[in-house]
């Protein structure tokens, strides 16, 4: 494996079960949400590719930098589609799984420096990853299948193989 395949592999790795701050210490921090678990996965329906960006986490994801976000999508008409896909990581019994997956619109044209999301959205749908729902009935097939082989390849499939025929119905075969 070439080093730059080493770099790449590195960069796909997903945030997985980290330490819970919700453990039941009563310390500081308890009772906050914890982003631990989470991970934004870029579609990019243009270049057929998907990969993990923990940059979305704060804005500043390898689609969302050197723009500016307008809160109006008729600002951007000829912007790119793109996808953050929130995609949140439980263990059960069998081992770690996809738990909740929900993708979010973004739309960047580089040639004006100027992008659109909805934030409102972008946030429903971390709470709603974070609480193990699916939303991507909104997403393009063809989208939906790049997510869906991506999340079928990470780590050999087995988080795939784990996860909830929900999430395997809504993406296509």
């Amino acid at each position: 494996m070439s080093s730059e395949d080493q770099n790449k592999k590195k960069t796909n790795q997903f945030t997985i079960l980290k330490d819970d701050s919700t453990d039941g210490h009563g310390g500081y921090g308890a009772g906050t949400v914890s982003l631990e678990n989470m991970s934004p996965v870029i579609i990019d329906p243009n270049e057929d590719r998907a990969f993990v960006d923990m940059g979305a986490m704060h804005a500043r994801s390898e689609i969302e930098r050197r723009v500016k976000f307008l809160p109006n999508k008729d600002e951007v008409p000829n912007g790119k589609l793109y996808w953050i896909v929130w995609v949140n990581v439980e263990k059960n019994k069998n081992g770690a799984y996809f738990s909740g997956v929900c993708g979010s619109e973004v739309r960047v044209d580089r040639s004006i420096k100027r992008a659109y999301k909805s934030m409102p959205e972008h946030v429903t749908h971390m709470e709603k990853s974070l609480k193990g729902k699916i939303m991507l009935e909104h997403m393009d097939d063809h989208s939906k299948k790049l997510l869906k082989d991506f999340l079928a390849d990470f780590e050999g499939g087995d988080m795939w193989n784990n996860s909830t025929d929900e999430l395997k119905e809504v993406l296509p075969k």
